[in-house]
């Protein structure tokens, strides 16, 4: 046991030092305001009132949960399928399948989103595929599509792959009871395997809307920094503006939605989970 404690005690140390110890600073300046001398704080709400009491940033925080939960029920609504005919492929077909999901993951998220600039803007791929259909050019880039267009395409294998992780452990004599029964189908696929694979829902829509809901590159990027969400503000708090103390305050209100968010995904699957066993 000892051991074990030795060989755990260098990542409780890197733990320590990498998050908890920049998690109390955030809170330390969200709760505070430099005062007269550099070396002085005094304790304030002020931040949180700020922020609360400004329509502009109050806008920013609606829009930002909006594409949020936008980009996350798109990619569960596209996901969903491409998962279950990844579960239902053969063996090397469905590796294969697999691998053209993941493979653009290897790529760096910032290049990806960088690739659909090239692809979105005026004289782009896609406008020029249509000039030779004697259409457009249409207006592609910096609009609220390319930005959801953005967050779909680098979300999605989340959703996809927790959801073919849930349906491959899916015990599949539960079909082949269902289909002994007279079950067809689309009663086996809404009784058994969608009540199954629940938890790979719930567990994409978290690894979705978290990294979507606090985004600020891809709508730098597509929306032409004409689409601000609100990680585009904390971003400029802290490198343009230089106020640590808003920035680490809007932090900390994104720190409690988001672990909100999680605990209401945590409770509908044990909610699930305890129905399932009735």
């Amino acid at each position: 046991m000892k051991q074990f404690r030795n060989m755990a005690l260098p990542y409780i140390v890197w733990s320590a030092v990498m998050i908890i110890l920049p998690m109390l600073l955030i809170v330390m300046y969200a709760f505070t305001q430099k005062g007269n001398d550099v070396l002085t704080f005094r304790i304030t709400l002020q931040n949180f009132v700020r922020f609360f009491s400004d329509p502009i940033f109050l806008e920013v925080l609606k829009r930002s949960l909006w594409v949020a939960v936008l980009t996350t029920v798109l990619c569960l609504v596209l996901g969903y399928p491409v998962a279950y005919i990844i579960a239902q492929a053969d063996g090397r077909k469905k590796m294969l399948l697999v691998l053209l999901i993941t493979i653009p993951m290897w790529i760096n998220m910032l290049v990806r989103t960088y690739a659909w600039v090239g692809i979105l803007q005026d004289k782009g791929l896609i406008n020029t595929i249509l000039g030779w259909f004697g259409l457009g050019p249409v207006s592609l880039i910096y609009t609220d599509f390319a930005v959801i267009l953005g967050m779909v395409y680098n979300f999605i294998p989340f959703m996809i792959l927790q959801i073919y992780t849930s349906l491959t452990k899916m015990d599949k004599s539960y079909l082949e009871a269902a289909s002994d029964l007279g079950a067809n189908k689309v009663q086996s696929f809404l009784r058994i395997t969608l009540p199954l694979s629940l938890p790979g829902v719930l567990s994409g829509i978290t690894l979705v809307f978290l990294p979507a809901v606090s985004s600020f590159f891809i709508p730098k990027m597509l929306g032409g920094g004409q689409y601000v969400l609100i990680g585009n503000v904390i971003e400029s708090q802290f490198l343009t503006s230089g106020n640590w103390n808003f920035g680490s305050a809007i932090s900390l209100i994104m720190a409690v939605i988001i672990m909100i968010s999680l605990y209401v995904t945590k409770k509908v699957d044990k909610n699930g989970q305890s129905e399932g066993g009735k």
